[in-house]
């Protein structure tokens, strides 16, 4: 996943003042709806525990807080063109061809993002006549208003940042114009239109546009061709959005934000250097932790990567690993993690595989089962790096002192209780995983800048916020045109007759989990794990009670595959973002993590075919 392709910024004209103002406002909406967001819950804590009250409708203003930071956060990423991309090819272009894949990706996405924003308005009016309230008086329907604005927004940066001179960015907005006139006014019958625009999308997606207008857009197409009104692709969004649970990915977020921001990376690095330095390949088992700790929190191992690797590379390298051996090992490291508390992908996944009301899978049952196969993922990580390291003696060694290791433990201290204080939340029974995630986030944050002052209330966070919002409202985006495809799926009966196909031609279990493991692979490779997620769980769950198979265990095969997906050639994920990191060709990152690749295969073989790793924890709290 990357983004598209970024305009030289001495190219582009510099902002207006107004502009300039307009979005340092919007920026500090963000970093207030987040706030807000992490306040609410952890006021409502202290008034139940100690005045046996509450906050009135707090629970709907931090699910529609959710919509607001989605939206303004989407807004805000467009407005830096920092919206994920399946595709960064236009970046290889040069000269005319280089303007002319902008002006089609961006025409595409600007013309698929106007059209939600005027469904988006038919909704609002739709829901205007019911009559709701949101709360202390305020009708539902003015918060709803955030969806057209944010949309609107959207739809004029693309066109905006498309290129530098007003003149194509006039050709980008004929294009969407263009666009949308033919889909309206056409005189043919929109059947007759369903491949041509799927072929326009394809190629839109192929030169750039974002991930949720190639989702969105694929949604509208077929629900269009098919006869259908484009309206649930926005009501999905918005119910996505305000789900009760949701709030808890923004928040973990924030505290995995605060986290990597803050001077928790070196200060990790060094309790795991004293604790397993002196030990050979410790350099390598201290990488394989720290890496598998982010994860848990920032829910990205692309932000992992991104920010360890400039700490741990210069580490591995004094330890005397090779170059190569280093990159594979910090691109494979950089997913572990996904499995633990309290890391989103989990959460995200109990979400989606209940909604549909077919089987019933709690967050705390996702993490419980995926504690064994985290810990065999880590721990075959770690061994590969181990068996990897010099063999000569003891050079390179960092050797083990205790005062060196109380030292370094009590310096860590604080970030070592951001789990304590994140599991006893979520699994004690006292809060809400909402409220577990805020409290989460409300922690890091007074680590951050109170205990450790490594973040200035005023001069940092609000930067990390608003940089935290940017990510969030991109994800959201995704996850919620995402839904709506799922939605015409469902409606087109795809998964019945997936199960019918699949269940007639593959008449074992465990062939079918070998079968689902190689799609996962190549899904994984080339989509973002949300949006994999939204789209492919749905499809996966009625597979899995054909087969027999317990919903917790289907769901770790899932996110352990996708796991794997981000180190799977030619496009993971992690691939990408440790060429950039490490400033090395894809294909020589690509061949340096191919070991920890076959390491990460046999991880999810052994989690697919022995069941209990995942289903013996579970059944424990049974």
């Amino acid at each position: 996943m990357s983004a598209p392709a970024v305009l030289n910024p001495a190219d582009l004209p510099p902002r207006p003042r107004l502009i300039r103002l307009f979005c340092g406002a919007e920026d500090l909406v963000v970093v207030a709806v987040l706030g807000a967001m992490m306040m609410l819950p952890v006021i409502e804590i202290a008034l139940r525990k100690f005045f046996q009250g509450g906050v009135p409708a707090s629970g709907t203003m931090v699910q529609h807080l959710v919509l607001a930071v989605g939206m303004l956060g989407g807004a805000i990423a467009a407005r830096e063109n920092r919206l994920l991309a399946l595709s960064a090819s236009s970046q290889w272009l040069k000269g005319w061809l280089f303007t002319a894949s902008r002006i089609i990706a961006f025409g595409f996405a600007a013309a698929v993002s106007a059209v939600l924003c005027a469904a988006s308005w038919e909704f609002v009016v739709s829901q205007r006549s019911l009559d709701k309230e949101f709360a202390y008086g305020l009708p539902l329907w003015i918060v709803q208003l955030l969806i057209v604005a944010g949309f609107a927004l959207i739809a004029v940066r693309l066109i905006w940042t498309a290129a530098p001179q007003w003149r194509w960015r006039g050709a980008t907005l004929a294009m969407a114009v263009v666009l949308i006139a033919v889909a309206l006014r056409g005189p043919w019958d929109p059947e007759q239109l369903r491949w041509p625009a799927m072929a326009v999308l394809a190629v839109a997606v192929a030169l750039g546009a974002p991930v949720f207008t190639a989702l969105g857009g694929a949604a509208m197409i077929l629900l269009w061709t098919a006869g259908e009104p484009v309206a649930p692709v926005v009501l999905k969004h918005y119910s996505l959005t305000v789900n009760p649970t949701l709030p808890s990915i923004p928040l973990f977020t924030l505290a995995g934000y605060f986290l990597a921001e803050s001077g928790a990376a070196k200060r990790l690095v060094r309790l795991f250097l004293a604790l397993f330095g002196g030990m050979r390949g410790g350099p390598a088992i201290a990488t394989t932790l720290v890496c598998a700790f982010f994860t848990s929190f920032t829910g990205a191992s692309g932000a992992t990567i991104l920010a360890l690797g400039g700490v741990l590379m210069p580490v591995l390298l004094a330890s005397r690993y090779s170059e190569r051996t280093s990159i594979g090992l910090l691109t494979g490291a950089g997913s572990l993690g996904m499995l633990f508390p309290p890391c989103l992908p989990p959460i995200l996944y109990a979400i989606i595989a209940s909604s549909g009301n077919v089987v019933s899978v709690s967050i705390e049952e996702m993490f419980q089962g995926g504690l064994l196969p985290g810990l065999l993922l880590v721990g075959l990580t770690a061994w590969w790096g181990v068996a990897k390291g010099p063999r000569s003696g003891e050079a390179g060694r960092q050797k083990f002192e205790w005062r060196e290791a109380l030292s370094a433990s009590w310096a860590a201290k604080w970030e070592l209780c951001v789990p304590v204080v994140a599991l006893t939340a979520l699994f004690s029974g006292f809060a809400t995983p909402v409220e577990a995630a805020a409290l989460t986030a409300f922690y890091t944050l007074l680590v951050a800048v109170a205990v450790h002052r490594d973040l200035h209330l005023v001069r940092d966070v609000p930067r990390v916020m608003t940089e935290c919002g940017l990510l969030v409202g991109g994800v959201m985006l995704i996850l919620g045109v995402a839904l709506g495809f799922t939605h015409y799926l469902v409606d087109a009966q795809i998964p019945d007759l997936a199960v019918e196909w699949t269940t007639t031609t593959i008449q074992s279990k465990w062939v079918f989990l070998l079968g689902l493991i190689v799609v996962l692979i190549v899904i994984g490779g080339l989509v973002e794990i949300y949006a994999a997620i939204i789209v492919v769980v749905p499809l996966l769950v009625p597979l899995g009670i054909a087969y027999g198979i317990d919903p917790i265990h289907l769901g770790i095969i899932f996110l352990a595959t996708m796991e794997l997906g981000f180190i799977a050639p030619p496009v993971g994920l992690n691939l990408l973002l440790a060429s950039y990191r490490f400033k090395k060709p894809m294909g020589e990152v690509t061949s340096a993590s191919l070991p920890m690749l076959g390491v990460m295969v046999i991880g999810v073989l052994l989690i697919t075919y022995v069941p209990w790793l995942t289903t013996w924890v579970p059944s424990l709290f049974r």
